[in-house]
């Protein structure tokens, strides 16, 4: 995990419609930074509903959302617009971003060990500096959690 207080660190990978993104690109702005295990599936499609509808808040407070996961651009474009997300969701296919977050670890689901994303988000802050992380973040009312946070800075 990246520690509050430390640079962000920059990365470029491919958005939704297969647009380079640049972390640095948002400089000047605070990102909420969201690592997700997979589209489409419950969890993940209601957490990100849960930004999208509370984008304008988040505008308010000058905040850009950014979701990350191992899925491939076509996926992410896929579960972009079955859910109108309009928020960059950006495609770690190679895994190299969410291990360098700290977020790729080993999980347990029926006994069974594998490797997956841990859902966690950073806060980074307009200096590019991480503010705030949430670890194993439970979705219901996250978003509020994250707003909150933003309020403070």
């Amino acid at each position: 995990m990246i520690e509050v207080g430390k640079k962000a660190p920059d990365f470029t990978l491919f958005n939704q419609d297969g647009k380079k993104v640049k972390l640095s690109d948002f400089a000047g702005k605070n990102v909420v930074l969201y690592f997700y295990p997979k589209d489409n599936t419950s969890g993940c499609t209601k957490e990100a509903c849960n930004f999208r509808d509370s984008l304008s808040e988040l505008s308010k407070l000058n905040a850009v959302v950014i979701g990350i996961s191992p899925d491939t651009i076509d996926s992410h474009k896929k579960f972009a617009e079955k859910y109108n997300l309009t928020f960059n969701l950006l495609a770690d296919t190679e895994k190299k971003v969410v291990e360098k977050y700290g977020v790729w670890k080993e999980k347990s689901m029926y006994g069974k060990k594998y490797m997956g994303v841990e859902r966690t988000t950073y806060i980074i802050g307009k200096d590019g500096k991480v503010k705030k992380v949430f670890e194993k973040v439970k979705v219901p009312n996250h978003h509020i959690e994250v707003q909150e946070a933003l309020k403070e800075l």
